[in-house]
């Protein structure tokens, strides 16, 4: 029922609870901590401080990155055009997008505890689709046309080309996004989840242009010498690349990403070796895993395809697999052991951290509060979980030594999102709560009808 003297929230709390002194903080730095942390959010996201030069301002970077994916990617249309005709191009355009959503849902549904921001995602998928497409063909037709002329051999020039050649330049290709992300998104890029989500979409990008090169000079084959239906090149192509292994890409780059991942969890005193030794490490297995794929029917005859692919490829996918979500299952043990610090400080009730360490009650949260308060207050409680749960593997990072010297207005900033929406989402959370423990439900307090975060 609508409470009419019910009032929305203050703009900012008569008084707001201090977080504990962090341990890792130096102690010369604790006074002026102390007082930071005792005074009321500030009222603007923190950010740091503006670059004056023209070229190291977000927006001229922005827009160079776009002007180049975009160029890049009318370039690829004119080559992809050029080698498959226009009918090619539209059929393998058509088939290759098949895969492609299931593979960004399965990877975006491993971000879930904390979402990267959809910005790096699609920076990622273009880079693999135009940046490292491009990159890729014109490396790899020219070194196989150069070993062709230097060997005079083309046969083996093809061979040698896709054994050797092509994973050492289309993995390089693509670990060149993953980089990209870790020096210049360096606050998004938290750990291993991170690193596979992100390579992922690259090499999900990469291998979407490139089966529409192949599918499409596949259906010209079959133009060409009337073949049609199952036993046709472009049936053939497309059980291949797309049925049996449409994970093969994104499973060599998640080499990479794990190697930069776990790059990402090292402590700042280890941090410059595992920022070198470790992504170098993922990039030389991905390039070494894409080669046994690539001279697996050629090396090992008609069959080698199809050992390697059972006794190699399905183990080694089923592992990474298992690793992704052992690593998510581990990030919402770190919110569970992280949040509760600041539960007993009074920013989030004693219930809030058990339902957000719980995807089950997290998504219970957002039903509640849309159902009951109105899609704005559902939206509001989607953004809370997000930044309690970026709060919490901050601290997380300083407690391994691994936070930046932004730590504190970092902390300041993400308490100051959580308080604006802690009335509407404190309630839904303590609901999810005890929803997910099968405890007796309260009902709500109030009717937040109308609530909208974005007015205080």
């Amino acid at each position: 029922m609508s409470d009419s003297s019910a009032q929305p929230p203050p703009e900012h709390p008569p008084q707001c609870p201090a977080v504990p002194p962090h341990p890792v903080l130096p102690a010369r730095e604790q006074e002026h901590v102390d007082a930071l942390l005792t005074a009321v959010p500030a009222r603007r996201r923190y950010r740091p401080r503006a670059a004056s030069r023209i070229w190291r301002s977000r927006a001229f970077r922005a827009g160079a990155v776009v002007t180049l994916l975009a160029l890049c990617a009318l370039v690829i249309l004119v080559l992809v055009r050029e080698q498959t005709g226009t009918h090619g191009f539209l059929v393998g355009l058509g088939l290759a997008t098949l895969p492609v959503p299931l593979l960004l849902a399965a990877f975006r549904w491993l971000d879930r505890v904390e979402p990267g921001p959809w910005r790096n995602l699609l920076f990622a998928f273009a880079w693999g689709a135009f940046a490292a497409a491009l990159i890729a063909i014109i490396a790899n037709t020219f070194a196989t046309r150069w070993i062709a002329t230097a060997t005079a051999d083309p046969a083996s020039a093809d061979t040698l080309g896709a054994t050797v050649i092509a994973p050492v330049v289309e993995e390089s290709a693509k670990a060149a996004a993953i980089l990209l992300l870790f020096v210049f998104r360096r606050r998004d890029f938290t750990g291993i989840v991170d690193g596979v989500v992100i390579a992922g979409f690259t090499a999900t990008g990469f291998a979407f242009t490139e089966n529409i090169l192949y599918l499409g000079s596949a259906f010209g084959e079959d133009q060409a010498i009337g073949t049609s239906g199952f036993a046709s090149v472009t049936a053939a192509t497309f059980f291949v690349r797309i049925v049996m292994s449409p994970f093969a890409h994104p499973l060599f780059t998640v080499l990479t990403g794990l190697g930069f991942g776990v790059a990402a969890l090292g402590a700042r005193r280890h941090r410059r070796l595992w920022r070198i030794a470790l992504p170098l490490l993922g990039l030389v297995l991905a390039m070494g895993m894409h080669a046994l794929w690539n001279g697996s029917a050629s090396m090992l005859g008609p069959w080698g395809f199809y050992a390697v692919y059972g006794a190699f490829m399905v183990p080694v996918f089923a592992l990474l697999t298992w690793l992704s979500i052992w690593t998510r299952q581990r990030e919402l043990r770190t919110v569970s052991k992280e949040l509760p610090a600041y539960a007993a400080a009074g920013w989030m009730s004693a219930a809030e951290p058990r339902a957000l360490s719980s995807m089950r009650a997290r998504t219970v949260a957002r039903d509640f509060a849309r159902r009951a308060y109105g899609p704005a207050a559902g939206h509001a409680v989607s953004e809370y979980e997000a930044f309690a749960t970026t709060l919490a593997f901050l601290r997380h990072r300083a407690h391994r030594g691994a936070a930046g010297p932004d730590f504190v207005e970092r902390e300041q900033e993400l308490l100051h999102h959580l308080w604006q929406r802690r009335e509407v989402a404190g309630p839904s959370l303590a609901y999810a709560a005890q929803a997910t423990a099968r405890m007796p439900l309260p009902p709500p307090h109030r009717d937040y009808s109308g609530y909208n975060p974005y007015r205080y």
